[in-house]
């Protein structure tokens, strides 16, 4: 399929781009499982509290099995006691799995929320950054002018070089290229943004 392509002076030409990637089927149900397992995998998961038999001090029984007339206890290290062990607590990173994504969910809910921004008119692609852009100002009327106020920038080597020093203080923006963004990253940010070789690094990556 053709989509529009952009220059920074507002030219507009088109461009060949692989129906796979930028025409497919909108799964709902795909990308809400993409996007499950993107959140879950992105929390740390550090809290943990030691259990009964990682509580330094001595085990020996604390009075005698009968005749005192209390409940019968073993060591202070049970739960029951202030400063024993917790029961059921968290217990740390290492005992959660992590969430696997496989390389068809993967590429098809790519394709489905990229579809989805194209859809929506959501999408935009441009001609590659040639010349450097120094100013952050300058940078930030190319973003007001096309309304990429809120974008995720997904850029080719060359074109990441030549405007990253003016457009890493602009909020709301995050820049990246194609081997470092995600399903939830695509989400978070109204548009998202390309430029013609980061088009075509893509369809190789994905395809």
């Amino acid at each position: 399929m053709k989509i529009d392509k952009f220059s920074l002076d507002g030219k507009k030409s088109s461009i060949e781009v692989l129906d796979k990637i930028f025409s497919a089927k909108v799964n709902s149900k795909l990308i809400s499982n993409v996007l499950y397992k993107t959140n879950a995998n992105y929390k740390g998961r550090y809290a943990k509290t030691k259990q009964q038999n990682e509580v330094s001090g001595p085990t020996s029984k604390i009075y005698a099995q009968k005749g005192t007339g209390n409940a019968r206890h073993a060591s202070k290290k049970a739960p029951i006691f202030v400063g024993g062990g917790v029961a059921h607590g968290p217990k740390g990173r290492l005992s959660y799995k992590k969430r696997k994504l496989n390389k068809s969910e993967k590429k098809n809910g790519l394709a489905s929320l990229l579809s989805d921004k194209i859809k929506n008119n959501n999408c935009l692609i441009f001609n590659d950054f040639n010349s450097e852009i120094k100013k952050t100002k300058e940078m930030y009327q190319i973003i007001k002018k096309f309304n990429l106020t809120n974008s995720l920038i997904i850029l080719d080597q060359t074109s990441n070089e030549k405007i990253k020093k003016s457009i890493q203080n602009i909020p709301n923006i995050k820049v990246t290229d194609v081997n470092h963004f995600s399903a939830f990253d695509i989400i978070k940010f109204q548009k998202v943004v390309f430029t013609e070789s980061s088009v075509k690094d893509l369809e190789k990556r994905y395809v």
